[in-house]
């Protein structure tokens, strides 16, 4: 158990993974500001003071690239950039998960926690797969939570070992469920609801199809998920019961630690309908967990003094992941300093006059995965897009209700396949999963649903959706 307990560790080989393929795209990144030439839209401020684009100025072309030092700088000048305080927020949520995990482990309450959910659900694995996979599905569909779950992957992670699978499975259950919930977006207020209410349609409408697509997506992920466990070595033999001696302050610990976790999942759930909620989420999780991790170490016996050695050295071991999530971020930073972001979202408009419908449904839903490679956030690309495929879809006879599903699949699925995506960059690195093992298990079912969303939005054309 000593070993068990040595507390958080993120390997350096999937970290160093990590940072080379950032570094890689972010000088791509700025070799394209030299080969595409700089244009901007006129932006407006709507009734909400969103900054949006005013379609009815249009576009212009202005001088592009980028100076070499901005470059360099550009993890650290992103800071200051617009967008900042949510970058800023995540680095600190990022913080908490790693002081609270670290002490959890150190004082064994993860181990015991996990050795007991073995022990109770070892023989009905497969329906806790089931079960675990709709849960965050349905987080991520009913309410827009991903960063948010983000806490809970390495419990998933642990429990998925222990059941006798791998790391990369318990990623798959937790987040990889959470993205797919996301883009299915039944009543993502952070996807669909912003999207309709730009695009002047009553939120939550048209709601069947994002059911379908919910259903039939977490079909495809279930099936997935169980082929490839039966794949891993040793997968069949199921985990055998074994007598655990009972701690009462291990088990008093684990009972705060859930109560408290438990209303901090209520509180992120109420936000579907409790609005002033929703620009919280992340720092009522971020709370509630640090919370949980204080009350249930204290109440398990571990000392002041040694909760707060293992905190920090929990925040030490996770801080260098800040450097990554600063590099992802400014990929976005060079191509909006560098004027060419919205360049490519004028070409963009322009080929799509040559489309058929068809083709101009399936070119909208590639717009905005290609987007999303750069902007993760789903709010601030509706912001971004949604003014310009609404006028699109009216002037070409598309159903304005379709684009938006087409904006919410481009903009959920890939946040748990780019490397710019920092909530899977923290969740990789908390599985000690690297990302090019994550992209080697996830290439094939995001190609499936690619396949499966791009037939959706052809039904949702063919019946008039």
């Amino acid at each position: 158990m000593e070993q068990k307990n040595k507390g958080l560790d993120i390997s350096a080989r999937s970290f160093i993974t990590a940072l080379v393929v950032i570094f890689a795209l972010m000088a791509v990144t700025y070799a394209l500001t030299f080969l595409i030439p700089g244009g901007e839209y006129a932006r407006t401020v709507d009734e909400a003071g969103h900054t949006v684009i005013d379609t009815a100025a249009g576009y212009r072309e202005v001088p592009g690239g980028l100076p070499l030092w901005k470059w360099l700088l550009s993890p650290f000048l992103v800071l200051g950039a617009e967008g900042a305080g949510t970058l800023i927020a995540v680095i600190l949520f990022l913080l908490v998960i790693g002081g609270v995990f670290n002490a959890l482990t150190v004082r064994g309450l993860m181990n015991y926690m996990l050795e007991k959910l073995v022990n109770r659900f070892g023989a009905v694995r497969y329906q806790l797969m089931a079960v675990l996979t709709f849960f965050f599905m349905a987080m991520g569909s009913l309410v827009g939570s991903f960063e948010e779950v983000v806490p809970l992957v390495p419990i998933v992670v642990s429990l998925s070992v222990g059941l006798g699978w791998d790391a990369v499975t318990g990623v798959a259950m937790s987040l990889l469920a959470a993205g797919c919930g996301f883009a299915a977006g039944v009543a993502n207020p952070f996807t669909i609801g912003v999207a309709q209410t730009l695009a002047g349609l009553p939120m939550f409408s048209g709601i069947w199809l994002r059911l379908v697509s919910f259903v039939l997506i977490y079909l495809l992920l279930l099936g997935f998920l169980r082929w490839y466990v039966k794949k891993l070595p040793g997968s069949e033999q199921t985990p055998k019961r074994e007598e655990i001696l009972t701690d009462p302050k291990m088990d008093r610990g684990l009972r705060l630690f859930g109560i408290i976790i438990g209303i901090g999942i209520v509180l992120v759930l109420s936000s579907g309908f409790l609005t002033f909620l929703r620009d919280y989420t992340m720092i009522i999780v971020a709370i509630m967990f640090l919370a949980a991790g204080i009350t249930a170490t204290l109440a398990s016996g571990m000392g002041i003094r040694n909760l707060a050695a293992a905190f920090g050295k929990g925040i030490v071991t996770i801080a260098p992941s800040i450097l990554m999530i600063l590099m992802a971020s400014s990929i976005k930073y060079i191509m909006v300093e560098g004027k060419i972001l919205d360049t490519l979202l004028h070409a963009a408009v322009q080929t799509a006059g040559s489309l058929s419908k068809p083709l101009l449904i399936l070119f909208i839903y590639l717009i905005c995965l290609v987007m999303n490679f750069f902007i993760s956030s789903g709010s601030a690309k509706a912001f971004l897009l949604i003014p310009l495929i609404a006028p699109l879809a009216q002037i070409f006879g598309l159903s304005t209700q379709l684009c938006i599903v087409a904006f919410a699949f481009g903009d959920g699925f890939s946040n748990v396949f780019y490397p710019t995506n920092a909530a899977l960059l923290i969740a990789l690195g908390l599985a000690d999963v690297s990302y090019t093992k994550w992209a080697k298990f996830s290439w094939r079912f995001q190609v499936l649903n690619l396949l499966l969303t791009a037939g959706l939005l052809l039904l949702g054309l063919a019946v008039g959706y």
